[in-house]
């Protein structure tokens, strides 16, 4: 079985590593007997991925990705191991996926004359009610 990122990605189920852990927090006696929290690990340089996805999920500032070259995405929402599972695949398909959409650079365009109106009118009426606020003591 294999997880699908696009319509030409997919990872190989083979490649998560899956712990499960107790979970953090309060929760009563459930929380210290059953390890319900997952915990997903995916290491990136030994992963099947496009070298394309490898260099930009490396470069990505997340707190999910270790230094090392992993990516770690601990999940407790939910009282079920199963749940708790499910969503943390999802959180690592939806992190995988950012990296694939190319953002356009942007083109530096120049205000037009009506919108350098407006924001000089708008300055005018803030710098008159701020005038209205001023004591008039000498």
């Amino acid at each position: 079985m294999a997880i699908l990122i696009s319509q030409r990605v997919e990872i190989p189920e083979q490649e998560i590593e899956w712990q499960f852990i107790r979970s953090s927090g309060a929760g009563g006696q459930n929380v210290n007997k059953v390890a319900t929290a997952a915990q997903l690990i995916f290491d990136i340089q030994a992963s099947s991925l496009p070298d394309f996805y490898k260099e930009r999920l490396l470069k990505l500032s997340d707190h999910r990705i270790t230094a090392s070259g992993k990516i770690i995405i601990k999940c407790q929402e939910t009282r079920s191991q199963l749940q708790n599972r499910e969503l943390a695949l999802e959180q690592f398909i939806a992190l995988v996926r950012s990296v694939n959409k190319v953002v356009k650079k942007r083109i530096a365009t120049r205000p037009t004359r009506a919108a350098k109106e407006r924001r000089l009118q708008s300055k005018k009426q803030h710098s008159a009610k701020k005038a209205l606020r001023k004591s008039k003591d000498f």
